[in-house]
């Protein structure tokens, strides 16, 4: 019913910067929270960023000052923009959105996941 896709990911240099993308589509009446999550090989997945229809924003305590979540209600997109990348920084990166359907119903969808490599 809800298609959430990633764009963006890919290689990016130490101290360079990626924009990630994840634009939804299907049946949506409204989305409430929509954001970012990210899993790094053995480790379990995290939250990056969130931001519900208010506007106010959550990030990560690692990633704060570095990553800028935004999005544009018009077009059911959420994107993140990534600075100052670490190392620390590569994994699959994956959004999620909560999605009231035509008929009422919410619930959470995940995108396929991008991954995003930070190395010279």
């Amino acid at each position: 019913q809800v298609q959430l896709v990633e764009s963006g990911g890919g290689l990016g240099q130490p101290g360079g910067s990626l924009r990630l993308s994840c634009a939804a589509s299907g049946r949506i009446s409204r989305i409430y929270d929509m954001g970012w999550y990210r899993q790094a090989p053995g480790k379990q997945r995290e939250l990056v960023a969130v931001m519900p229809t208010s506007g106010l924003t959550n990030y990560a305590d690692s990633v704060l000052g570095r990553f800028t979540i935004s999005r544009d209600n018009d077009k059911n997109t959420v994107y993140l923009q990534m600075n100052s990348l670490k190392p620390e920084d590569t994994a699959v990166y994956y959004c999620k959105a909560f999605v009231q359907s035509y008929d009422y119903t919410s619930s959470v969808y995940w995108g396929q996941g991008t991954q995003v490599t930070v190395s010279s």
